[in-house]
């Protein structure tokens, strides 16, 4: 219980804030990369380590934060953190060079990487069981709505300002969060009382590498033809072999950094591998709409985050009714509605042709964010259920790993097969038409004749089998486009199976101490 009597609904606000403002500065950088690259005289590939830095950073603290917290007091951990992460924030802002921009979000990547898992402990232990769900529904805000929000706010804010507001729009935000943490959140008792074990300098440093190795593999994997890179395949043995140990370490060591025994748990478990799936799925299906409506339909960033903006108001509709639902039905009933949900828009985006317009798949969109929410919100809650407040602390800190690299894979399975199933269509496309038809020479000719009296005669018909085979690369990156939204409606199907295999937990009541 904290020192004094606080409206846990302040707590979860304070909380929250740190949250949104972590997890939306993401999104926002992503949309700001070109720009970022253009100011700052770098490529596009080296503009990613932008990205690629703060998410190896944010993920060797995420399963850490637990250790920190014991070590610091979880409050005064989580100050620290937002201090961090905003003071970094303004460096990220005025950076004058890529090499400056990389160190400042390596550091902001280390200060944002506890704010979630010490967000949802704090939120999980300020509510009794029974209204635990409302409270994961105001945490869901933070995580579900800030990526899809950040496109629409990144562009806004790069296309009218400069990227760099990309960065200090989080400088007002950390102050309030600050502000709200010391003066509403407080430390339980058994935080107060523990005493941290020694540092586990192996488990830390066999952390930062695996984790550093898969991301950085993920982020430039495709550019490398994967496994045809010599470094890759380095990169990879030295991921697998850090991996390995460094589960038999925590698994084996009694104060390991990471206590894996956690998932021992068997409902923790099951949450753990869902999250992973969700974020193969639902996190891929984010990235790759926008990237339809830029890549196919030419939008700008800015219009395509706005044309996807409205999943947030679906999301943001469906808290109120998820926080309320929870506390009453089985969490594998609302699970199984919100991935079947997911999957049937999925197959609706599988339906997008050159002809789509921004309205065409409005409601899908929406409804999608509406699904997020009875996702992300049951997960958690049953997950947890089970777990003791002393198990929280360190469950958090596996739980949203787990949910981060869910995401990297996906997104990075997507981009891939996005471009390995464009150049198969393309072939077979290409393979189904014929030289000699009647069609493509009447295309080329036509074109040809179109051509020569708005360029150089000579260069016509050059021009023209150009445009056609401009067209057929389109067509074949719709038809990739449509394999990959296929592909995640059938994941997610997939997770409705996998719902059943938590253990049902009774709505609102405690579990039984034999279920810890």
């Amino acid at each position: 219980m904290p020192e004094k009597e606080v409206n846990p609904w302040l707590i979860a606000v304070s909380v929250m804030l740190a949250t949104f403002m972590e997890v939306l500065d993401t999104a926002i950088a992503s949309v700001a990369l070109p720009y970022i690259a253009g100011s700052l005289s770098a490529s596009t590939d080296e503009a990613t380590w932008v990205l690629t830095s703060y998410l190896v950073a944010n993920a060797v603290i995420l399963p850490a934060s637990h250790w920190f917290s014991l070590r610091f007091g979880r409050r005064r951990f989580l100050i620290i953190c937002v201090v961090i992460f905003t003071i970094a924030s303004f460096f990220c802002g005025a950076a004058p060079s890529l090499g400056f921009i990389l160190i400042a979000r390596v550091v902001q990547g280390a200060g944002g990487g506890a704010l979630q898992p010490l967000s949802q402990a704090i939120l999980l232990e300020s509510f009794p069981p029974r209204k635990r769900a409302a409270a994961m529904a105001v945490f869901a805000f933070g995580v579900v709505v800030a990526p899809i929000l950040g496109p629409t706010l990144g562009g806004w804010l790069t296309d009218t300002y400069s990227w760099r507001y990309a960065f200090y729009i989080n400088i007002p935000v950390g102050a309030l969060a600050i502000y709200m943490i010391s003066r509403f959140v407080h430390d339980p008792p058994y935080i107060k009382n523990a005493k941290a074990s020694p540092f586990d300098n192996l488990g830390f440093g066999l952390l930062a590498v695996w984790t550093g190795c898969l991301q950085v593999v993920l982020d430039k994997g495709q550019e490398d033809d994967w496994f045809g890179a010599v470094w890759i395949r380095w990169a990879v043995l030295a991921l697998v072999a850090a991996f390995v140990w460094f589960v038999i370490h925590s698994w084996r060591k009694k104060d390991a950094l990471v206590n894996l025994r956690t998932l021992k748990d068997w409902n923790f478990a099951i949450g753990c591998s869902l999250m992973l799936l969700l974020g193969l799925s639902v996190y891929s299906t984010i990235t790759m709409l926008p990237l339809f409506y830029q890549e196919v339909l030419g939008y700008t960033a800015f219009a395509a985050g706005l044309v996807v903006g409205p999943r947030g108001f679906g999301a943001i509709a469906a808290m109120p009714i998820v926080g309320t639902l929870g506390s009453r039905i089985d969490a594998r009933y609302l699970l199984t509605f919100g991935f079947g949900v997911f999957g049937v828009t999925s197959l609706i985006f599988g339906t997008v042709t050159p002809d789509t317009s921004p309205t065409t798949l409005l409601w899908p969109i929406i409804i999608t964010g509406f699904a997020m929410s009875f996702v992300f919100v049951p997960i958690t809650t049953q997950a947890y259920a089970t777990l003791k407040n002393e198990q929280i602390g360190n469950a958090s800190g596996i739980f949203n790993l787990v949910r981060n690299i869910g995401g990297s894979i996906g997104i990075s399975l997507a981009q891939t097969m996005l471009t390995r199933r464009a150049d198969l269509h393309q072939h077979d496309l290409a393979g189904a038409i014929s030289r000699s038809s009647y069609w493509l020479q009447q295309n080329i000719n036509g074109l040809t004749s179109y051509l020569s009296h708005r360029t150089n005669p000579a260069n016509a018909a050059a021009a023209s089998q150009m445009q056609l085979y401009q067209q057929l690369g389109h067509q074949s990156k719709l038809w990739a486009f449509v394999d990959v939204f296929r592909y995640i409606a059938l994941t997610c199907f997939g997770c409705t199976a996998l719902v059943w295999m938590f253990r049902k937990v009774r709505p609102g009541r405690k579990p039984p101490v034999g279920a810890h």
